[in-house]
């Protein structure tokens, strides 16, 4: 049974017409507007009440993440570098992209780019897919006319981000896993390994070594009130994640990460490279410096450094260089500082931070390996001296037996 159609084209007068037709396909709609002569401009397959509805799971495959939007910025910028139109390119990624939502939104693009809009305007109604940097940089790409090269400028930029991402992760994932398997074993043996030793001991009588003594408090107080204490955990993580949503909240956490011994270290350079990526990118795209600043400021990632990005914003607007206010911050060490006013100078202030960003990404992977390495025996030690505390304690009682046997 064929399809109902709804199509859109322009005719040899430039006039544009709708209707509807029935086939097959899209390729055969296609076909036949050409043959009567007609432009497509769009063709959609119509929904009726009796087709069957798409079954969704609630936030699954509704997502647009940050890799399917360096596939259509690098598939986007291809297509016009080849000369297609912009309507043509986005109605051809509308069909071909593989993320769903993506897909809706790109055609939500293209419709109101044919309607007149801009394609950063139309980019601007989806906040929650394309961010302040990316419409930034597209609307400098148009205005320039220099749009391919923009859009592969952020396929690039939104690739290094993830990819630093994913090293992050990659260092983070296996301390996580452990320290859950520790809490795991730890809780199993205070509900049923220890109880049992419990009822032991009360039939020998006699005092208990205080290591044990604790011992056995703790699991009697988590079999007790274990619900109370799921319970209190559950509300923790969601009072916590309730907290660092607020401005309050998120900029104490911040300012806490950037003190962790080791891991402190590892959140300051990946802020440090994402402030001169995506300020690099900003300024070579042609986007004024004070907008540059201000997105540089949304997008960094952290509370203090955004702080301090806003300050740089305040002092360039009163006639200041970018390094001055910098010296102000101890979250910028002199090396950037240094490269930066070396960069104003000469006149290649992205070309500096391009630098800095490679220096730092860097400094990311040598961090990221070297805690690998180091957390996985000092894991190993955490997970021991848990569950070999527990054990000892548990036996110490019974080594007392045996000395007083002998």
């Amino acid at each position: 049974m064929a399809d109902t159609y709804t199509y859109k084209v322009r005719d040899r007068s430039g006039k544009i017409l709708e209707g509807t037709l029935e086939a097959d396909s899209t390729k055969l709609v296609a076909n036949k507007l050409r043959e009567m002569g007609y432009v497509p401009v769009a063709i959609d397959k119509k929904v009726t009440s009796t087709m069957q509805k798409e079954i969704r799971i609630p936030g699954l495959g509704t997502k647009v993440k940050l890799k399917d939007i360096a596939v259509f910025s690098r598939q986007f910028a291809t297509m016009i570098n080849s000369g297609l139109s912009l309507l043509r390119s986005l109605y051809i990624l509308t069909e071909q992209t593989e993320n769903k939502a993506l897909a809706k939104i790109v055609d939500e693009v293209r419709q109101d780019v044919e309607k007149g809009a801009s394609l950063s305007q139309a980019l601007s109604r989806h906040p929650k897919a394309f961010n302040r940097l990316y419409i930034a940089m597209v609307r400098a790409g148009e205005t320039g006319g220099v749009l391919d090269s923009v859009l592969l400028q952020l396929a690039s930029t939104i690739e290094k981000q993830v990819e630093l991402r994913g090293k992050i992760k990659s260092a983070m994932t296996y301390p996580v896993a452990v320290f859950a398997l520790v809490i795991l074993i730890v809780t199993a043996m205070l509900l049923f390994i220890v109880p049992m030793f419990k009822d032991l001991y009360a039939d020998l009588g006699g005092t208990l070594p205080l290591p044990t003594r604790i011992l056995l408090w703790v699991s009697a107080v988590v079999v007790k009130f274990f619900p109370l204490v799921i319970l209190a955990q559950v509300a923790s993580v969601f009072v916590f994640k309730r907290w660092i949503q607020t401005d309050k909240g998120r900029a104490a956490f911040d300012r806490f990460k950037l003190k962790i011994p080791v891991f402190g270290k590892l959140v300051h350079k990946t802020a440090l490279t994402r402030f001169s990526r995506t300020l690099a990118v900003l300024l070579r795209s042609g986007v004024p410096i004070l907008e540059s600043l201000e997105i540089t400021s949304e997008t960094v990632g952290n509370t203090v450094m955004s702080k301090a990005v806003k300050d740089v914003q305040a002092g360039v607007k009163q006639g200041e260089a970018i390094s001055k206010p910098l010296l102000e911050h101890e979250i910028f060490p002199p090396m950037v500082v240094q490269m930066m006013a070396v960069g104003e100078e000469t006149g290649a202030l992205d070309e500096m931070l391009d630098k800095i960003g490679e220096f730092y990404e860097q400094e990311v992977q040598a961090m990221v390996d070297s805690l690998t390495s180091l957390l996985e025996p000092l894991l190993i030690c955490v997970m021991g001296a848990a569950v070999g505390g527990m054990v000892v304690a548990l036996y110490m009682p019974m080594f007392n037996i045996i000395n007083l046997v002998k």
